[in-house]
This record gives structure tokens, C-alpha cells and sequence, in this order.
């Protein structure tokens, strides 16, 4: 796997260029990091971690996303969404979520940069193998800014996925994978109140 700098996740310019709206909508697959705005830290706490779980909750139910791995860092924030219907639409999704979160925040006195960064998968990024690749250096970013040791990132507290109706569902457990892409091929076949009432 490529090496990259966290710098080719963080946009550092005020007006990003974005995609066509289309290609957010439907079975989409987008890496979005959110970033603090000054790089203020000191915010992330438990009590804020569950309450931004809990949003993140509510965001991928309003608009039929999930989200396979995302990763709470002191200064930014990394989600990778995959649309389970025709009629996610992510630009959406991540608007309303950074309104919710920003109200949190802001009772801590800090606040999201005004645009996220995001990066549509290629096709070729959306390879089982190539896809869990990418999942694995955005879990790896604890470790590369040395608040875990090497290979100790699944220890980093603050790093999870999000399968809407899951919730004790851990990118770290034996055969994540495979569950979490036949629990996704479910509700991209009968959608998520449907999927999540079936037992596994």
C-alpha cells in the first residue's frame, strides 16, 4: 500500500472543488475529514465521543449511509460513508451532521472548519482488498501521530464503525469484514428497517 501524508487528507484551502452532486448519491463511497477549525484540541473527551457517536447514529439512519470505520483525532475527524440507497445523498448527510456536531462543540468553544475535505472513492479504491487498505491507514492515523504504539492502533479508544441497527458491531472483531459486507448487501437489498430486522 502507497504511503501518504495526513496532508493528502486535509484540505488546506478555504474553497474546495468539489465532485458532481451524483457522485455522493446512491452506493457512493466517501472519505470525509472533518478538521477543527484553528486546529484547536482539548475537546475530545468520552462524554463528547458518545454524543458525536450518537449523531453519526442518527445521520446514517436519516440518510441511509454506513460507516465502516471512523477515527477521532484531536485535531480532525476521519468517517469513510458508503450510501445504501438509491437515495443516499452524502453532501447531505455530512451537512447535517456538522450542524448537529458544531452545536455541541461550540458549548466547548470550538467549532468545525467551514468546509470538510472529502475524497470520492475510485473505482479502484472500491476493491474488497484495495477498500480494506484504505480503512486501515485512516485506523492507522493514532499511530502515526504517536499517541498509540506501533501496530496498537485498534487500542485507540476513539476509533469505530457505524452499521445502522449494530451497535456492538467493532471493526476489530474476528471476521468483521465479511459480516459487515453481507449485513451491507442486506440492506442494499431490502433497505435498513427490513435488514435490521432479520436475525444473523
Amino acid at each position: 500500500m502507497t504511503k501518504r501524508s495526513d496532508e493528502d487528507f486535509i484540505e488546506q484551502h478555504d474553497d474546495l472543488r468539489r465532485m458532481p452532486p451524483e457522485f455522493y448519491r446512491g452506493q457512493a463511497y466517501v472519505h470525509w475529514t472533518m478538521t477543527i477549525d484553528e486546529r484547536r484540541t482539548g475537546w475530545l473527551k468520552p462524554i463528547v465521543y458518545y454524543k458525536l457517536r450518537e449523531l453519526l447514529t442518527h445521520t446514517m439512519f436519516r440518510y441511509a449511509l454506513t460507516c465502516p470505520l471512523f477515527c477521532c483525532m484531536p485535531d480532525h475527524l476521519h468517517f469513510v460513508w458508503l450510501g445504501i440507497l438509491d437515495t443516499s445523498d452524502q453532501r447531505l448527510a455530512a451537512k447535517f451532521f456538522r450542524a448537529q456536531l458544531n452545536r455541541v462543540l461550540e458549548k466547548l468553544d470550538v467549532r468545525l472548519q467551514k468546509q470538510p475535505y472529502d475524497h470520492v472513492l475510485r473505482e479502484d479504491e472500491r476493491l474488497q482488498t484495495a477498500f480494506e487498505n484504505v480503512i486501515e491507514y485512516i485506523a492507522r492515523n493514532p499511530e502515526r501521530a504517536g499517541l498509540v504504539p506501533v501496530d496498537a492502533f485498534r487500542e485507540y479508544k476513539y476509533t469505530s464503525c457505524l452499521l445502522p441497527g449494530y451497535p456492538d458491531l467493532s471493526p476489530w472483531q474476528d471476521g468483521f469484514w465479511e459480516l459487515f459486507w453481507r449485513l451491507y448487501s442486506r440492506m442494499r437489498l431490502n433497505g435498513l428497517i427490513l435488514a435490521t430486522q432479520k436475525e444473523d
